[in-house]
């Protein structure tokens, strides 16, 4: 299994940065991709950003410029950092990793706790 935890999460103004982490631990030799989704009161949850093992990194449009996302450990912890933060970035953001634990398998999902961001105008 995994265990993944998060950090990072509080209250900013608009235009300030968070820095998001996420820590995984446990059985990830086919660790296939870690990132963040986010889900606003009333909103469908989002992908915010991902990163595979090898290194390839996508976001979400309303991010991209603003966001990065960034791995260390051999992926053994991602981060997300967040710039120019807007008050729709406020949602409650949830690290994920995508972790086959058996190589028949193509992807197994493991959540974190989440955390909150809020973004003050």
């Amino acid at each position: 299994q995994v265990q993944l935890v998060e950090s990072g999460g509080g209250l900013v103004q608009a235009g300030g940065s968070l820095r998001l982490s996420c820590v995984a631990s446990g059985r990830l030799y086919r660790l296939k991709a870690m990132g963040w989704y986010r889900q606003a009161p009333g909103k469908q949850r989002e992908l915010v950003a991902v990163i595979t093992s090898g290194g390839s990194t996508n976001y979400t449009n309303s991010v991209k410029g603003r966001f990065i996302i960034s791995r260390d450990n051999s992926m053994n912890t991602v981060s997300l950092q967040m710039n120019s933060l807007k008050p729709e970035d406020t949602a409650f953001y949830s690290c994920y990793a995508n972790a086959p634990q058996h190589y028949w398998e193509n992807e197994n999902i493991y959540w974190g706790q989440g955390t909150q961001v809020t973004v003050s105008s």
